[in-house]
C-alpha cells in the first residue's frame, strides 16, 4: 500500500493519529477537572484558555475529556461493525446457499433508517457508552457484509483460489489466508466510513439529550450550550458552542481525507475511472 507519496494520506493519518493521542492523555493535558465549578461564564483568559459555562466548568477541559469519549465510542464501534460486518461478508461470499440467506438478514437491517431508530431506542433505554456502542454495532456491520461479500464474489473465480482448491486447501484456509486478506482494504475503508458516522449520530443523540448526561462529550457540550438562553445574543457562544462544532468538523474532514486516499487504492471502480488522482 503506496500511500507514502500521497500528502493527503500523510496530513490525514497524520492528524488523525494525533487526535487519538489527544484524547488518550486528555486526562493529563486537561488544565483542571471538568467537573469542577468556577465563576460562571468567565471569558477565555490565561486561567481558562476556552473560559467557563454557565456552571463554571472549564470548557477546554469539558473538550479534552469529550474527545475521549467521542473518539472512543466511534472507534471501538467501528472496529466491531466492520471486523464483524466483514467475516459475514466473506463468508456469504464463498458460501452461496449461506450466503443467500445472510444477505436476506442483510437486507433487512439496509432497509432499517437507522439513526431515527437508534433516536427511538435511546428515547426508551438507559442511555451510556455500553448502550450506544451495541445500537451502533447492531446497525453498523450490514453495509460492510454486502460491499465485501461482492469483493469475495469477484475474487473466487481468480487463478490463485482454484489453485489452492486443486491443490486440496480447506474451506478454512481459503478463507482466512487468501479472502480475507483481500479485502481488508476494502474493510479499513469501511472502518473510516463507520467512523464518521458514528461521530456524528453519538453528537446528534448527545445535542438532542438522549445521551448520558453525566459523560463528557462533543455533543453533550453543545447540548448544554445551546439551552444556555443568551448563547446567540452575546459572545459566549465563540468559546462555549464554536470550539466543539470546530472539533467535530475537524475530525470529519481528516477521516475523509483518510478515506478518500484509501478508497482510490482499494475500491475498484473507483481506481479504473481514475476519477480522484491525488
Amino acid at each position: 500500500m503506496r500511500l507514502r507519496g500521497q500528502v493527503t494520506a500523510r496530513v490525514g493519518w497524520g492528524l488523525l493519529l494525533g487526535l487519538l493521542l489527544v484524547a488518550l492523555v486528555a486526562p493529563w493535558l486537561a488544565p483542571y477537572d471538568p467537573r469542577v465549578m468556577h465563576t460562571p461564564l468567565l471569558s477565555p483568559s490565561p486561567a481558562h484558555l476556552l473560559g467557563t459555562n454557565d456552571v463554571g466548568q472549564d470548557i477546554l477541559s469539558e473538550l479534552l475529556h469529550g474527545a475521549r469519549f467521542s473518539l472512543a465510542l466511534a472507534a471501538l464501534a467501528s472496529l466491531l461493525s466492520t471486523t464483524f460486518g466483514s467475516l459475514v461478508g466473506v463468508v456469504a461470499g464463498y458460501y452461496p446457499r449461506l450466503g443467500f440467506a445472510l444477505m436476506r438478514v442483510v437486507d433487512v437491517f439496509l432497509a432499517v433508517p437507522r439513526f431515527p431508530l437508534i433516536i427511538f431506542l435511546a428515547a426508551f433505554l438507559r442511555p451510556g457508552f455500553g448502550t450506544l456502542l451495541f445500537f451502533f454495532v447492531l446497525f453498523g456491520w450490514a453495509k460492510t457484509a454486502r460491499l465485501l461479500r461482492a469483493r469475495v464474489l469477484q475474487e473466487r473465480s481468480a487463478d490463485y483460489i482454484n489453485a489452492a482448491i486443486v491443490i486440496g486447501a480447506g474451506d478454512r484456509r481459503i478463507l482466512f489466508r487468501h479472502l480475507l486478506p483481500s479485502v481488508l482494504g476494502l474493510a479499513l475503508v469501511r472502518f473510516i466510513d463507520e467512523f464518521q458516522h458514528v461521530l456524528l449520530a453519538e453528537s446528534g443523540l448527545s445535542f438532542l439529550g438522549l445521551g448520558d448526561p453525566t459523560v463528557k462529550s462533543w455533543g453533550a457540550i453543545l447540548h448544554y450550550a445551546f439551552d444556555y438562553p443568551i448563547i446567540f445574543t452575546s459572545k459566549v457562544w465563540l468559546w462555549w458552542a464554536l470550539p466543539p462544532g470546530l472539533a467535530i468538523t475537524l475530525v470529519m474532514l481528516v477521516l475523509m481525507a483518510a478515506g478518500f486516499v484509501l478508497e482510490t487504492h482499494f475500491n475498484p471502480k473507483v481506481r479504473k475511472r481514475g476519477r480522484y488522482v491525488m
